[in-house]
């Protein structure tokens, strides 16, 4: 995502992912791709999706506290995974 999105960029980010996601699924299904594959793609769409909807709540916060959701950044996969070993 270039430049600074506004929420419905983000949302349609978030989206266009899903769809992503339900291809790998039918690639898998039809035996296209490997498990393997699908595993490492699926990891990657939902670390993007961790991005996309943690930078939503960030912007939110940000409009409840009057300071400018435009500052809110996409954190590193290690910051919005930290759960994850």
């Amino acid at each position: 995502m270039g430049g600074m999105a506004d929420d419905g960029q983000i949302q349609h980010q978030i989206k266009q992912l899903i769809e992503d996601e339900h291809r790998l699924r039918e690639q898998l299904a039809a035996g296209e791709i490997s498990p393997a594959e699908e595993h490492e793609r699926l990891r990657e769409l939902e670390v993007g999706l961790d991005q996309c909807w943690d930078l939503l709540r960030q912007r939110r916060a940000r409009r409840e506290f009057g300071e400018d959701p435009g500052a809110a950044e996409v954190r590193d996969p290690g910051t919005v995974e930290g759960y994850l070993g």
